[in-house]
Order: structure tokens, then C-alpha cells, then sequence
């Protein structure tokens, strides 16, 4: 999808003419699963624990062209014991230009994301649909909020510059 808007919204942050955006290529980048206590497991009657991590990342791969990475890993337990443990790695190749500055994080961590996730949403239910389970369907994400999230976070960590009294340095 390439885009060639003229801006028109009052407060500067429509597309600029000349912005491409462009989806290059989708792609499950890695994915394992692991069952280490089948088959004993299969046969427990306990409902298991799912507990879900996730991470987003990217990285300049040419001129204008990036790689955005989200990563799962499912742990799902039965007691102390893993039923399954599913890994996986969805990515998306986007050609990004002409964007103002202020715009170009989101949209790596918000746009990009949000295209590549419901992939990985479906490669992860159809793994563990596979092993003969119910399948794991991974919630919905806003990448907004998460972005904002890391935003703060980020802010809070950042500790504050100290000028000596009597320096010339100014804050």
C-alpha cells in the first residue's frame, strides 16, 4: 500500500505528499513448541495456567526499508508442570519515507505491530491446535496503549541530569 496524500488535517500531523508506506512481506520468522512432559500430562484433569509474554521490536535492514519483530512465548502449566511452551516470532518488512520525525516511532511501534500481529495470533493457535489441545487464541492488543506504556516507562527510568552548584551548564 503505497500513499501519496495531500495533508489536510488543522494540526500539522497528516501525511506529508511524497509519504510511502508500504507492507514489503509478512513472515513467520521462527516458531518452536514444546510438550516436555507429554504424554503423561495429556492425561491430568486440571485446567491449565496460560501465561503470555510479549515483546515488539525493529530494526533498519536498508534505506527506508524495516524489519518489525513481535515475539510470544505461551507457558501454559498443569500444577508445577509445563503442558506446552510455544515460542514464536512474526515479522513484517515495511518500506517507510517521507515521514515527519514525530511520527516515525509510532508508527513502528504502533502501525507495524499491529499488521504482523493477527498473523502471529493465527500461527500460535495453529500450533497448539496441532498438538491435539484447544487452540490458544491470543488476546486482541491495543499498540497504542502499549506504546504509550513504554513511553512512561521510559520517562520514569530516565534519571535526572545533576548540575553542580557554580557550574556553567545550564538545564
Amino acid at each position: 500500500m503505497t500513499q501519496n496524500p495531500t495533508p489536510t488535517a488543522a494540526d500539522g500531523n497528516a501525511p506529508t505528499p511524497g509519504t510511502v508506506f508500504t507492507v514489503q512481506r509478512i513472515y513467520l520468522k521462527d516458531a518452536s513448541l514444546e510438550m516436555p512432559n507429554a504424554p503423561g500430562i495429556l492425561l491430568e484433569q486440571s485446567a491449565p495456567q496460560v501465561d503470555v509474554q510479549m515483546d515488539i521490536g525493529n530494526e533498519k535492514v536498508a534505506d527506508a526499508i524495516f524489519e518489525v519483530v513481535v515475539r510470544v512465548t505461551v507457558t501454559a502449566r498443569i500444577k508445577d508442570k509445563v503442558l506446552f511452551l510455544v515460542e514464536a516470532k512474526q515479522a513484517g518488512i515495511f518500506e517507510v519515507r517521507g515521514l515527519p520525525a514525530e511520527q516515525f516511532d509510532p508508527v513502528l511501534g504502533i502501525v507495524c505491530p499491529g499488521i504482523v500481529y493477527p498473523y502471529l495470533r493465527a500461527n500460535v493457535a495453529d500450533l497448539v491446535g496441532r498438538t491435539g489441545l484447544p487452540s490458544i487464541h491470543l488476546a486482541e492488543i491495543n499498540f497504542e496503549a502499549l506504546y504509550r506504556q513504554r513511553l512512561e516507562q521510559n520517562a520514569r527510568t530516565q534519571s535526572p541530569i545533576i548540575v553542580p552548584p557554580g557550574s556553567n551548564i545550564r538545564q
